[in-house]
């Protein structure tokens, strides 16, 4: 993967962090977001809670979803996924960090789901595909960390 020079020293100072537990992707139906905000205030960290014009997106914890999926009526799930976090600070104005990784984790034929923080960007991918996602990530933040010739 051809990379410009300012991309492969982001990637050098990449740390790929892989999170232990299992993860729930959700869509609640918008007529049940007054419920979602209520419920869902109270989850732990790594959460994400998104309201758009038609559905409220959350990703959770596999078990706290188990805890709360009885107070829902209209949903989708997917799962069970595994949170990778790019553990560097990234500004803003930086371009394309995620297109390199979700080009990286494409051709390992890995699907991703991606969020942003406003410090940090993180992924998920399906747990079955998160050693290939993780080895291939770590194998182009090393090839970013050797001196080129």
């Amino acid at each position: 993967m051809k990379l410009s020079e300012p991309m492969r020293n982001i990637l050098s100072e990449t740390v790929v962090k892989e999170h232990t537990e299992d993860y729930t992707i959700v869509s609640v139906r918008l007529d049940e977001e007054s419920k979602a905000r209520s419920l869902l205030r109270e989850l732990r960290p790594f959460s994400s809670v998104t309201y758009d014009n038609n559905e409220v997106s959350v990703v959770l914890r596999a078990s706290d979803w188990e805890r709360l999926r009885g107070e829902f009526h209209g949903f989708a799930e997917a799962g069970p996924y595994r949170l990778l976090t790019f553990d560097i600070v990234l500004d803003l104005s930086i371009v394309g960090f995620l297109s390199v990784v979700s080009a990286l984790l494409a051709e390992e034929g890995v699907s991703i789901f991606a969020l942003s923080t406003y410090l940090r960007d993180h992924i998920l991918v399906r747990k079955e595909d998160s050693p290939r996602a993780v080895a291939a990530l770590r194998k182009l933040i090393e090839e970013c960390r050797r001196p080129r010739a």
